[in-house]
C-alpha cells in the first residue's frame, strides 16, 4: 500500500493538479457542452473515474469528519490513566475539531501550491502519524498536541480537497454526487464508535490509537486515486509566466530598496489583505446582513453542537448503562445520518424546490428541533428514552448537515462562497474548541451529566430562533425597500409619461393640417 501510495505521490503534476484550488479562488461555474469550457479548462465528465472519486470521498469523510465522535468511547480510560479531570479530558476533541475547522486557510495554501492530490495525501500521512504517536503520549498536553493539533490538521487537509474533487468530476449530477459523498460521515458516525470499542476491549486505548492510526493511513489511498482533470499548459504560458514573475520580484525588489521598512510593511499589507479577501471574506460580515446573521446563529448553533456527541457515552455509562449499548446508540444515530442525508438531499434537489428561499427557515427549525431534543437526553437514562433522543437527534442532525452549505450558497455570491466558508470555519472551529471543555467545566462543577444536555438544549433552540426571526425581520425589511423603490418608479414614471401625451396629442395636428393643405392645393 505504502508503494502505490509513493509512486502516485511522485507521478502527480503540481501545475496539472494545481487546477483543484479552483474551488477555493474562483465560483463553481462550468460549462456543460464539449470538451472545454468557455475559458478552455476542463468540463466535468460527470461519471466515469468520478465514481471512484465519490467512493474515496465517503471513505475520507467517514475517517476524519467523524472520527472526533469516537474519543467519546475512550473517555473514562483517558480520565483514569491520566488522573484527569472532565475539563482536561474533553479539550482533546475539542482542540481535534478546533483545529480541523480551522486549517482552511492552511489547507487552501497548500492546495494552490501542490494541488488536491498531494494535499490529501499530506494530510493522511499528518493524521495516521499524529494518532499513532497519541498512542505514546505520557501527559495530557502531549495527547492534545499529537491527537489534537497534528490528527487534526492532517483530518482538514484530507477532507476539504475531497470535498473540492467532487465538484470537478460533477456538475450536472453534483447534488447526486453531494448526496452520496455526505454518507461518509454518517457511515464513520455508524461505524467507528463500534470499531473502537472493539479495539478498547482487546487492545486498550494505547493499543487503539496505534490501530486507528494505521486506519487513517488509508486516506493516503484515497487520495491517490484522485487524478487531476485537464491537460498541461503550454510551455510558453509557462515561460511567460515564470518571466513576467521574475520582472515583478525585480520590481518589487527596487521598490522596497528605495522606500525601506515602509515600502516592506505595505508590500505585505498589499500580499495579505487579498489573501484575507480570497479566503475569508470579513466584509461580508458588513455588506451581506443574511450572511452575517447566518454566520453568528450557525457558530453559535457550533457552541453545543458535537458536545452531545462526546458526552452521550459518558452520559450512558456513568449511569449503569453498558458500553456495549452505549456504543450502540452512537452507531444507531450514525445508521439515521446514512438513511435521512441522502433521502433530504434528493427531495430538495427535485424541481418543484429549485429557487425556493424558504431553506433558511427549514434550517431554523431543524436547528430549533435538534437543540429541544437534548432536554430527551437530559430526564432519564434508560435505553428506550436515549434511543428516542438519538432518533430525533439524527433526524434533525441530518437535515442540518443537507442544508448548511445550501443556505449559505443561496446567502452570498457564487464566487464569494470559497471565502464565506473559510470565514464560517474559522468561527466554528472558536466554537468547537469552547464547547467541550465548558460542558466539562459544568459536569465537574455539579458532577451531573444532565445539566450538559440542558445546556445544549438552550445553546441549540435560541441559535434557531436567532436565524428564523434574523431572515425574517431581513426578509420584511427587503420587502419595503423593494415596494418603495417601486413606489418611486411610479411616481416617476407618470411625469415624462404625461409630457409626451401632451406633445403627441399637440405634434400630430399641424401634420395632419398640412397634409390636408397641400391635398386642397393639388386638387
Amino acid at each position: 500500500m505504502l508503494l502505490y501510495v509513493w509512486q502516485q505521490f511522485k507521478s502527480f503534476n503540481p501545475i496539472t493538479d494545481v487546477e483543484c484550488s479552483f474551488y477555493f479562488s474562483h465560483s463553481h461555474h462550468h460549462s456543460t457542452g464539449g470538451a472545454e469550457d468557455s475559458s478552455g479548462g476542463p468540463v466535468a465528465p460527470d461519471g466515469g473515474w468520478g465514481w471512484v472519486v465519490v467512493a474515496a470521498t465517503v471513505l475520507v469523510l467517514a475517517m476524519t469528519l467523524a472520527f472526533p465522535s469516537c474519543i467519546g468511547i475512550f473517555y473514562k480510560d483517558l480520565q483514569n490513566d491520566f488522573q484527569a479531570s472532565n475539563t482536561e479530558t474533553s479539550w482533546v476533541p475539542a482542540i481535534m475539531m478546533a483545529v480541523l475547522h480551522a486549517g482552511g486557510p492552511i489547507c487552501s495554501v497548500l492546495v494552490e501550491c501542490l494541488g488536491c492530490r498531494a494535499t490529501i495525501i499530506i494530510g493522511g500521512i499528518l493524521s495516521g502519524l499524529g494518532m499513532a504517536a497519541s498512542s505514546f503520549a505520557q501527559t495530557m498536553v502531549e495527547l492534545y498536541i499529537t491527537a489534537g493539533i497534528i490528527t487534526g490538521m492532517g483530518f482538514s487537509l484530507s477532507f476539504q480537497p475531497s470535498i473540492t474533487m467532487v465538484g470537478h468530476y460533477f456538475m450536472r449530477r453534483r447534488a447526486f454526487a453531494n448526496a452520496l459523498s455526505s454518507i461518509g460521515t454518517a457511515l464513520g458516525l455508524s461505524t467507528l464508535p463500534l470499531l473502537a470499542n472493539y479495539l478498547l476491549s482487546e487492545f486498550g486505548w494505547r493499543g487503539s490509537f496505534l490501530v486507528l492510526g494505521g486506519v487513517l493511513l488509508n486516506c493516503c489511498v484515497c487520495g491517490a486515486v484522485m487524478r487531476p482533470l485537464g491537460a498541461k499548459p503550454k510551455m510558453e504560458a509557462r515561460t511567460g509566466q515564470t518571466n513576467n514573475r521574475q520582472l515583478k520580484t525585480n520590481c518589487l525588489s527596487i521598490t522596497q530598496e528605495r522606500e525601506g521598512l515602509k515600502g516592506r510593511l505595505q508590500a505585505t499589507l498589499s500580499t495579505v489583505m487579498p489573501f484575507l479577501r480570497r479566503h475569508m471574506a470579513f466584509d461580508l460580515l458588513c455588506s451581506n446582513p443574511y450572511f452575517c446573521a447566518y454566520a453568528l446563529g450557525v457558530s453559535w448553533m457550533m457552541l453545543g453542537f458535537v458536545v452531545p456527541l462526546v458526552y452521550l457515552v459518558p452520559y450512558a455509562t456513568a449511569y449503569g448503562m453498558e458500553q456495549d449499548r452505549a456504543a450502540l446508540l452512537m452507531a444507531i444515530l450514525g445508521l439515521i445520518n446514512i438513511i435521512v442525508r441522502p433521502a433530504t438531499a434528493l427531495v430538495f434537489g427535485l424541481p418543484r424546490f429549485c429557487g425556493s428561499h424558504n431553506f433558511a427557515y427549514l434550517f431554523a427549525v431543524a436547528v430549533l428541533i435538534n437543540g429541544l431534543s437534548n432536554c430527551i437526553c437530559g430526564m432519564a437514562t434508560s435505553f428506550p428514552v436515549l434511543l428516542a433522543y438519538v432518533i430525533v437527534f439524527g433526524f434533525s442532525m441530518s437535515l442540518i448537515g443537507s442544508l448548511l452549505f445550501t443556505v449559505l450558497m443561496d446567502t452570498v455570491e457564487t464566487s464569494r462562497f470559497p471565502s464565506a466558508l473559510g470565514l464560517i470555519s474559522i468561527m466554528e472551529s472558536i466554537m468547537f474548541l469552547l464547547g467541550p471543555p465548558l460542558a466539562g467545566i459544568l459536569v465537574d462543577s455539579t458532577s451531573q451529566y444532565a445539566y450538559v444536555f440542558f445546556a445544549c438544549s438552550i445553546n441549540g433552540s435560541t441559535a434557531g430562533l436567532f436565524i428564523m426571526l434574523s431572515f425574517y425581520w431581513l426578509d420584511r425589511q427587503k420587502c419595503r425597500e423593494v415596494k418603495s423603490s417601486f413606489t418611486h418608479k411610479d411616481i416617476n414614471s407618470l411625469k415624462p409619461s404625461t409630457k409626451m401625451t401632451i406633445d403627441c396629442d399637440y405634434s400630430p395636428v399641424p401634420l395632419h393640417g398640412n397634409t390636408i393643405r397641400d391635398m386642397e392645393t393639388n386638387v
